[in-house]
């Protein structure tokens, strides 16, 4: 009979014994009990804790508190799984297993695959590419979804999560299904969201995972009364805002007001130090309240070209005024006696890095890098970066870059700020994936982006995308996760890692059909890059109207010829497929409809499709978001032939 023994008290040691014996058993059902035990002087079984406490070195890592290690020493009776901290030694636990065999392929039990067999002895210890391994709520949220989400981030070794507003908005974009008219709102009160966030929290801390909080809302909730605080991107009248209030909104175009009537929009006066004062005092008065907060996520406002233009502000960057507030911040986050870092980003107007300012304690920050409107249909070149000239900002003017590489040129100047790590703040799972029709365009662009942005001395990226990203399979996030975890793994290594684990023995005819899906709707063309204004082609039309019944054909022969499994994710995984056939279907007719110019019946189209994707969620909800999908699919349906092609929000 095996033994667990745990070396270390620790709440979260004390969940990976559990998760290890759970997934031992699963692999050897006929194998007998396994009894945990607490007992520091254990010489037998598996003994699990803090490398520390086994007397292991840990001087591989800078920081054992934000860096893992993972170290594992074990024959078929046992050994030591430990890490570097709590958290290191669940993510050692989950490493072990997959030496074994396992693999966890997308959220939920349905995603797991556990091989039936004896355990074989492992010796392995790493320290995990990138320091921050990261992901940041988006779309419409399902809680039943998100924490399985979030058990599934630590089966995947991420160490960081996102949770964003005070009062997520993205739960209404589920439950009120706003992207999906087969089915009649089920709204939830702000209070019912509040606790659903609480609930997931709870699962950070079982799991050691560092919570992230907030970002946007700041700089227009700190000026709104509490009572009429509203949540997300919610509007107000600003008939109605009283003048002592709009005294500290942003300058702009002569009116201080909330701009776009949003407060999550709207900046404030950052040279009135009145009005840094009240942000600030929002912020502590926050984190008091909100202790276990890891990164407490300080951002401006979610909106392009909306500083304040005041003589007084004019005299400064809006990136120097911010990193002013950064500093002030901080000077009352040591005055109160409070440890949590704070995470500030580079975003719209804020990419252009400050001019003179720096941070005086930059052990608290974490600098938070977001090109939100850069291009995913290619990989980077660092030639490019070199080459980049930038030109100097120009308040509430300048365009804002459209290539990876002129954001990391910005990315580069910030650097001298100081910032204890710097983090991508990426957004492959957000509307752009819609671009890559087959997912493997976009998994080759998360592989090229991770190792370009470690090339460029960063700490790590987080995701910000929707948590239903497994469709038509997982690759995409799962080479997200692994490149993060290990960036000596190739695109290669990862994908026959994948393929044969999610689809079973016929793994190699479902991926070359991918492969086919792709080159039919090519990723550049569908994100209208290389200066296309839009999607009329007759080249395109000709490719679809000729390859399209074929194509569907053999996806529905492969289907059916894997229909079904002994093992329970391959038979998923067909049954996603299937579903993913109809999907297809109907956005390749779109697009051929966009492509011959026939605007009018392609949004005819897109409302049949989502229509009858609206029906079939409920099936595929763990891999399918369709607010996310089909707010990005409508863009492209409404597109005119005369309409700019806007690389921020259309």
């Amino acid at each position: 009979m095996l033994s667990i023994y745990k070396i270390t008290s620790d709440t979260v040691v004390d969940f990976a014994a559990e998760e290890l014996k759970k997934y031992l058993r699963m692999m050897m059902p006929e194998g007998g009990d396994i009894q945990i035990a607490y007992d520091p002087a254990a010489t037998d079984g598996f003994r699990l804790g803090l490398m520390q406490d086994f007397g292991l070195d840990v001087s591989d890592v800078k920081n054992t508190e934000l860096d893992d290690i993972i170290y594992i020493d074990t024959d078929t009776a046992g050994g030591i799984i430990a890490g570097d901290n709590p958290r290191s030694v669940l993510f050692a636990v989950y490493e072990y297993l997959r030496k074994n065999g396992c693999r966890w392929l997308f959220p939920g039990v349905d995603g797991e695959y556990i091989p039936l067999k004896e355990i074989e002895p492992v010796q392995y210890r790493h320290v995990p590419s990138c320091r921050h391994r990261a992901q940041c709520n988006e779309g419409g949220n399902i809680q039943q979804n998100l924490l399985e989400c979030i058990d599934f981030a630590a089966k995947q070794g991420f160490n960081d999560f996102l949770i964003q507003f005070r009062t997520p908005p993205h739960y209404d974009n589920y439950y009120l299904h706003k992207q999906n008219p087969t089915r009649a709102p089920e709204p939830i009160s702000l209070e019912g969201a509040a606790q659903f966030k609480i609930a997931c929290e709870i699962e950070f801390e079982k799991r050691g995972i560092r919570y992230h909080n907030v970002g946007h809302g700041w700089t227009g909730d700190s000026f709104v009364n509490p009572e009429d605080l509203v949540v997300g991107w919610t509007k107000v009248n600003n008939d109605e805002v009283p003048d002592q209030t709009k005294q500290y909104l942003a300058m702009i175009d002569g009116k201080r007001e909330f701009y776009t009537s949003s407060p999550a929009c709207t900046n404030f006066c950052m040279s009135n130090k009145d009005a840094r004062s009240k942000v600030i005092d929002y912020i502590v008065d926050y984190t008091k309240a909100h202790s276990n907060t890891d990164y407490m996520h300080v951002w401006l406002a979610d909106a392009i070209h909306s500083f304040c233009e005041c003589d007084t502000c004019r005299k400064k960057s809006p990136s120097d005024w911010y990193v002013i507030l950064m500093n002030e911040l901080d000077e009352v986050l040591t005055q109160e006696g409070l440890s949590n870092r704070i995470a500030l980003i580079s975003y719209v107007d804020t990419l252009w890095a400050p001019d003179t300012e720096v941070l005086k304690n930059p052990d608290r920050f974490a600098l938070i890098c977001a090109p939100i409107t850069r291009d995913y249909s290619s990989s980077p070149k660092e030639e490019a970066v070199k080459n980049t000239k930038l030109l100097p900002y120009e308040l509430n003017r300048s365009p804002l870059p459209t290539t990876i590489e002129e954001h990391m040129a910005h990315f580069d100047n910030w650097q001298r700020v100081g910032a204890g790590s710097t983090i991508a703040f990426e957004y492959h799972f957000w509307r752009y994936q819609v671009h890559s029709a087959s997912g493997l365009s976009i998994a080759r662009s998360l592989h090229d982006d991770i190792l370009f942005y470690r090339a460029h001395g960063f700490d790590g990226m987080m995701s910000c995308g929707t948590q239903r990203c497994f469709f038509p399979t997982g690759f995409a996030f799962y080479t997200y996760a692994r490149t993060m975890f290990d960036a000596s793994l190739t695109l290669e290594d990862i994908k026959n890692d994948y393929f044969p684990h999610y689809f079973g023995k016929s793994w190699q005819a479902f991926y070359d059909y991918l492969v086919e899906v792709e080159q039919l709707l090519p990723h550049s063309y569908l994100a209208l890059k290389e200066g296309v204004k839009h999607y009329k082609s007759e080249k395109v039309a000709k490719q679809i109207a000729e390859n399209l019944d074929g194509l569907l054909a053999k996806g529905k022969a492969l289907i059916e010829a894997n229909y079904n499994s002994d093992v329970r994710v391959h038979t998923v995984a067909v049954r996603v497929m299937e579903h993913y056939l109809v999907y297809l279907e109907y956005f390749a007719e779109m697009m051929k409809e966009k492509a011959l110019g026939n605007d009018e019946r392609a949004m005819e189209i897109f409302e049949e499709f989502r229509e009858e994707f609206g029906k079939r969620e409920i099936y595929i909800r763990t891999h399918f978001d369709p607010y996310t999908l089909f707010s990005e699919i409508a863009r492209m349906a409404a597109r005119k032939e005369d309409t700019p092609v806007s690389v921020f929000y259309d």
